[in-house]
C-alpha cells in the first residue's frame, strides 16, 4: 500500500501514513488534538481542518457549506488521505480549566451529629508489638495480625505482596510501635492499607477522594477523614470531551480500536490533574490519599475502569455491570495511595447510574412522605418521581442542546457565553447578560433557553418553532441555515461576526426538552400519580443551577407549578459521592435506594413517543398545562 507524508504547520516533522488514513489518525499520531465532540460521526462539524495542499477524499462534507469546501476545509473524522498532503488545524474553541479552592460550599456541611470514628470504614490504629526474641518465634505477619486482633478486634486482614515485603523494616525501624491504618470495608476481610511508625502518623493526613464523573465535567472533593470535612473542591471540563459530547457518542468512539483505551486515560487524565493540583496546595501526597468514592452515569464509570459500554447502547440496553465491587487503587489508576480503596457507586440500568443514586439521596427524596420529582437536567436527562414508599425512574436522552452543542454558536458556559437575555416586546431588540461581562463569543445552554422563550412571548417564533420573518426588524433574516434571529452583531461580537440562533438550533432545543418533559410525565402516568401532586421539583446537576425557572416553564421544560415548589440543588452527585465517603451507613443506604428504584425503559414505552411528540411545541400542543403561559401570551 501506498505510503504519503502529511505535514502540519503545528508538527515539525511530516508524518508517513498509509493511504486511506483517516487525517484525524494522522493528526494523533502526531500528538496533535483534534476535538470530536461526535465521537468521529461527522455530525457535529467542530474536526473541521483546512487542507492547504495535496490529494484527500471527503467522504462526507456535512455542515460544511460549498463556501467551506472550496476554502479547503474538510472534517477531519471523515477524511482521508490520498496524497502528500499539508494541513491546517484551526484553533479549537477553548475549554477553560477551573479550579475552585478556596471555600467551603454550604452543601459540603458535615452531617449532624457526625462521628467520624464510628461512621467510617478507614481506621488508625495505634498499637505496640511485642519484639520478637528465642522464645517467641511468631512472624512479623502473624504478630501484627494478632496485635491488631487485640487492639481493635479485627480478626482478618486482606494485604499485598508489596506491603508484606516492606513490613519487616517498618517494623524493626519503628522500634514496633507502629500506626496501621486499614479499610474495614463491608464486603469480605478488613484491607491493610498501609504501616508507619507512630511518630510519622501523628501529623501524617489521612484523605479520602469524592469524585463526580460527569460527561461534562467532573468534580472531585478532597476530605479530611480524620474529620469528615472538606478540604478543598476542584472542577474540571471531562477531557472525554474531545472524543464526544454526548453518551453515545463516546460509546461509539470507545467500540472503535483503542478507543476505550483512549477514553480511560483522558478521563484518568482529568482527575489526577485535579487531585494533583489540591495535594500541591494543601502539601499532601498521593500516599495519604486513602480512599475514593465514585459517582456519574452508567456509561462514564465503565469507561473509567476500562468496561467495554457498548451494549449500553444496543437493545436491550444492559450494562455489564451495575453493583460494582471496592477496588485497590492500583489497578483503577487514580493517584492516590496505591493499596487505597475505591468505591464505585451502585447505579439502576443503562442510562440511570450512581449520579442518580447518590444524588436521590443527597436530596433526601428517599426520606420525603411526600411526592417528588427529582430531575438531573443534561445530555442525558435522568428522572426520578415518587418518594418514601416508592420510586420509580427513567432516562431520556436529551442531547447536547443544553450544552451548547448542535447550535450553530453555541457554546459552553465560558467567559464569553451569553447566559440570559431579554427582549424587547414592540421593537424586539435584545438585551443580553454575558459571563465575565465581556463581548459575547456565544451562546451557552441557560442563554438558550432563556432567548427561545423570549423570542416564543414576542411573537418571533410560533409554537412550532418556526421564525415569523415578516416582522418589521433587521434581526430576522434569512441566513445559510434558513430562518435566524441576530442576537448579536459583528461589531459587538469578540468573533467579529453575528452571533444567531436557526431555526435548527430551535428545533434542537425543542427536541431536547420535549425528551425531559415526555420522560416525567411517562412515568407519572406509569405509576397514576398525577405530575401536580408533586410537592417539591428538586432539579439537580451543575447545569441545573442556572436555569430560570420562568423561562424554564415558558418553553416547557419544566412544569407548570408555583416557584415555592421548586428548589435547585447543585451537584447532587458529588454530595451523595462525599456523604458515602465519610459515612458507611450513607454507603449502604445508596445502594439500598438503587435496589429499590424501579426502572422504566423508554423506548419500551410506547406512550412516550406519543408524549415526545406533543411537548415538540412551544410550551406544549395542549397549553391549559401551562396556564401561567397562556396567561402571559395574552
Amino acid at each position: 500500500m501506498a505510503e504519503y507524508e502529511v505535514r502540519f504547520a503545528s508538527h515539525p516533522e511530516p508524518i508517513g501514513v498509509p493511504a486511506g488514513t483517516l487525517l484525524v489518525d494522522v493528526a494523533r499520531e502526531g500528538g496533535i488534538e483534534i476535538q470530536q465532540p461526535c465521537g468521529g460521526q461527522g455530525r457535529c462539524g467542530r474536526c473541521a481542518v483546512r487542507v492547504e495542499s495535496g490529494a484527500v477524499r471527503r467522504r462526507s462534507v456535512l455542515r460544511l457549506s460549498k463556501s467551506d469546501v472550496a476554502e479547503g476545509y474538510a472534517l477531519a473524522c471523515q477524511t482521508v488521505v490520498e496524497g502528500d498532503a499539508t494541513i491546517e488545524v484551526p484553533p479549537p474553541e477553548a475549554i477553560e480549566r477551573r479550579l475552585v479552592t478556596d471555600h467551603i460550599a454550604p452543601e459540603a456541611a458535615l452531617p449532624e451529629g457526625y462521628d467520624p470514628s464510628r461512621a467510617q470504614t478507614i481506621r488508625r490504629v495505634e498499637i505496640r508489638l511485642a519484639p520478637p526474641t528465642m522464645d517467641d518465634q511468631t512472624d512479623d505477619w502473624g504478630r501484627l495480625c494478632t496485635a491488631l486482633r487485640q487492639a481493635a478486634g479485627i480478626e482478618t486482614l486482606d494485604t499485598t505482596l508489596e506491603q508484606i515485603r516492606s513490613l519487616g523494616a517498618i517494623l524493626r525501624e519503628s522500634d514496633w510501635h507502629v500506626a496501621v491504618t486499614v479499610d474495614l470495608g463491608t464486603n469480605g476481610a478488613p484491607r491493610l492499607i498501609g504501616v508507619q511508625p507512630v511518630s510519622e502518623a501523628a501529623t501524617a493526613p489521612l484523605c479520602g477522594l469524592a469524585i463526580d464523573i460527569g460527561t461534562t465535567t467532573v468534580t472531585v472533593w478532597m476530605v479530611d477523614l480524620l474529620t469528615g470535612r472538606v478540604m478543598r473542591q476542584a472542577s474540571q471540563y471531562n477531557q472525554q470531551i474531545a472524543r464526544g459530547e454526548d453518551i453515545i457518542s463516546r460509546i461509539i468512539f470507545a467500540s472503535k480500536g483503542d478507543g476505550g483505551t483512549v477514553l480511560r486515560d483522558l478521563v484518568l487524565e482529568t482527575i489526577n490533574e485535579m487531585i494533583r493540583a489540591m495535594g500541591e496546595r494543601l502539601d499532601i501526597g498521593r500516599d495519604h490519599i486513602v480512599k475514593a468514592t465514585i459517582s456519574g452515569n452508567s456509561t462514564m464509570m465503565h469507561l473509567l475502569l476500562g468496561i467495554a459500554p457498548e451494549s449500553i447502547r444496543l437493545e436491550p440496553f444492559i450494562t455489564p455491570i451495575n453493583h460494582l465491587p471496592r477496588l485497590p487503587a492500583g489497578e483503577v489508576g487514580i493517584d492516590m495511595n496505591p493499596a487505597g480503596v475505591v468505591d464505585p457507586l451502585p447505579g439502576v440500568a443503562s442510562y440511570v447510574g450512581a449520579d442518580i443514586t447518590a444524588g436521590v439521596f443527597a436530596s433526601g427524596l428517599r426520606d420525603s412522605a411526600e411526592t417528588v420529582l427529582f430531575i438531573d437536567v443534561g445530555t442525558n436527562g435522568e428522572i426520578v418521581f415518587g418518594s418514601s414508599d416508592w420510586m420509580v425512574t427513567c432516562a431520556c436522552s436529551a442531547g447536547p442542546a443544553f450544552e451548547g452543542a448542535g447550535v450553530v454558536h453555541g457554546m459552553r458556559a465560558n467567559r464569553g457565553a451569553i447566559e440570559e437575555v431579554w427582549i424587547d416586546g414592540g421593537t424586539y431588540e435584545p438585551t443580553y447578560r454575558v459571563i465575565g461581562n465581556v463581548a459575547p463569543r456565544g451562546i451557552c445552554g441557560s442563554g438558550l433557553i432563556a432567548l427561545v422563550a423570549e423570542m416564543f412571548l414576542t411573537g418571533i417564533v410560533d409554537k412550532g418553532g418556526h421564525i415569523n420573518q415578516t416582522l418589521a426588524t433587521p434581526r430576522v433574516r434569512r441566513g445559510l441555515h434558513g430562518a435566524e434571529y441576530v442576537i448579536a452583531w459583528a461589531a459587538e461580537s469578540d468573533t467579529g461576526e453575528d452571533i444567531v440562533i436557526t431555526r435548527v438550533d430551535i428545533d434542537n432545543l425543542l427536541r431536547a426538552k420535549a425528551a425531559i418533559y415526555a420522560g416525567f410525565n411517562v412515568l407519572a402516568d406509569r405509576v397514576g400519580v398525577p405530575l401536580e401532586t408533586a410537592e417539591h421539583v428538586l432539579i439537580g446537576g451543575s447545569f441545573g443551577k442556572y436555569i430560570n425557572v420562568e423561562k424554564a416553564v415558558d418553553i416547557g421544560l419544566l412544569p407548570d407549578m408555583s416557584w415555592d415548589r421548586f428548589e435547585f440543588l447543585g451537584n447532587t452527585s458529588v454530595k451523595g459521592a462525599y456523604l458515602a465517603l465519610i459515612d458507611q451507613a450513607a454507603r449502604n443506604e445508596i445502594a439500598a435506594i438503587a435496589s429499590a428504584m424501579t426502572y422504566i425503559e423508554l423506548s419500551a414505552d410506547n406512550s412516550f413517543y406519543e408524549a415526545f411528540t406533543s411537548a415538540l411545541f412551544l410550551p406544549h400542543t395542549d397549553l391549559s398545562r401551562f396556564p401561567s403561559v397562556a396567561a402571559a401570551m395574552t
